[in-house]
């Protein structure tokens, strides 16, 4: 007999299959938002909201089944392009050379890539090391200190307009913002608190502050110039909600701090 959980899943998938049956996709969708022939998927490994492990025999990850479900509906091959760090997606996707990513819909990213409708709210936060002092985010902006974000990020944007006195420090990736967070060259790291709450995981000891300074809105991502797509997008993030099929893949991922739109 199958584990509860897997039952649960697959009677969620069985669900949204049927439920989206509806928005079987006509030639122009089709041709529109997968012109290769495929549906190629921009992701990054190690957060919850996109893949975590690539390797994984059944891989875990919002964006990931995500992508997984709109590939089905599209009628086409599942082609996941995994790229290093959250930077090359937005890059993949602004350039056409993916097809699709999921992500927070920004206003800076809406001017270079096309959204859906809002699927996910996430808050943003702060981990910090062991032995902090540090309480809220109230404390945060204080001379001296040094706060992590991952270059290009929506963190990095906000915090480098928002923050008068304390220093914005640049990590490559997620998980070299874990090292210098580690290894004390920053007293603290920002992003979304699904992200945190993985970086605590490699940070023994850390901690993410039980308040929030904004939040996320994630959303379906496709290059400019496809809007004879944008009915289908919307008609699959609707049906990928209400189905539970975006709660299902949260709770997969095992990712927190984060909701489905309208649950």
């Amino acid at each position: 007999m199958k584990p509860f959980g897997v039952r649960v899943t697959a009677s969620v998938v069985a669900l949204f299959l049927l439920a989206a049956a509806a928005l079987a996709a006509d030639s122009v969708a089709r041709d529109v938002l997968a012109p290769t022939g495929k549906l190629r998927a921009a992701l990054y490994p190690g957060t919850p909201t996109s893949i975590l492990d690539p390797s994984e025999h059944e891989p875990r990850g919002v964006g990931y089944e995500l992508g997984k479900a709109l590939a089905s509906q599209l009628g086409v091959p599942y082609e996941p392009v995994i790229y290093p760090k959250n930077a090359d997606v937005l890059e993949a996707v602004k350039t056409g050379n993916a097809d699709v990513a999921f992500t927070n819909a920004s206003p800076a990213r809406r001017q270079e890539m096309d959204f859906g409708p809002p699927f996910l709210l996430i808050e943003l936060g702060y981990l910090v090391p062991p032995g902090s002092s540090l309480s809220t985010s109230a404390d945060i902006d204080q001379s001296g200190r040094r706060i992590g974000v991952t270059a290009n990020s929506t963190s990095d944007a906000t915090l480098s307009r928002d923050l008068k006195n304390a220093v914005v420090v640049r990590a490559v990736t997620v998980g070299s913002g874990a090292e210098l967070l580690a290894s004390g060259k920053i007293d603290a790291f920002a992003t979304n608190k699904a992200t945190l709450f993985e970086m605590a995981e490699k940070v023994p000891g850390s901690r993410v502050l039980p308040d929030r300074w904004g939040e996320e809105r994630h959303a379906v991502a496709v290059p400019k110039g496809r809007e004879q797509g944008a009915a289908f997008i919307k008609d699959f993030t609707e049906q990928a909600v209400a189905s539970g099929l975006v709660k299902s893949a949260i709770e997969r991922a095992g990712l927190r701090g984060a909701m489905a739109i309208g649950n």
